[in-house]
């Protein structure tokens, strides 16, 4: 499966994400409509965020990964920009 990388990245963001692997958080979406999904985190936790890249097609259950640091969210086989709501 190929990995498809939102035009909305910036360069910048996926050199702090390689420059910081121990930064990203796992999660499953828990709630997904669009424009925002939450995320129940591994530990627990659940967090809110935004997506500003082009609509994507979340689905609730599905396994995420979260870079707060970066901003990227990156779910199935899309890398997109990312922000807590």
């Amino acid at each position: 499966m190929s990995r498809t990388i939102s035009s909305t990245v910036h360069p910048i963001q996926r050199c702090m994400a390689a420059s910081n692997p121990s930064a990203w958080w796992d999660g499953l979406v828990v709630d997904a409509d669009g424009a925002t999904v939450t995320v129940a985190r591994l530990n627990g936790t659940t967090t809110e965020l935004r997506v500003v890249g082009p609509a994507v097609d979340i689905a609730v259950g599905e396994p995420v990964a979260y870079h707060p640091v970066a901003e990227l969210l990156s779910a199935a086989a899309i890398t997109t920009t990312a922000r807590v709501a």
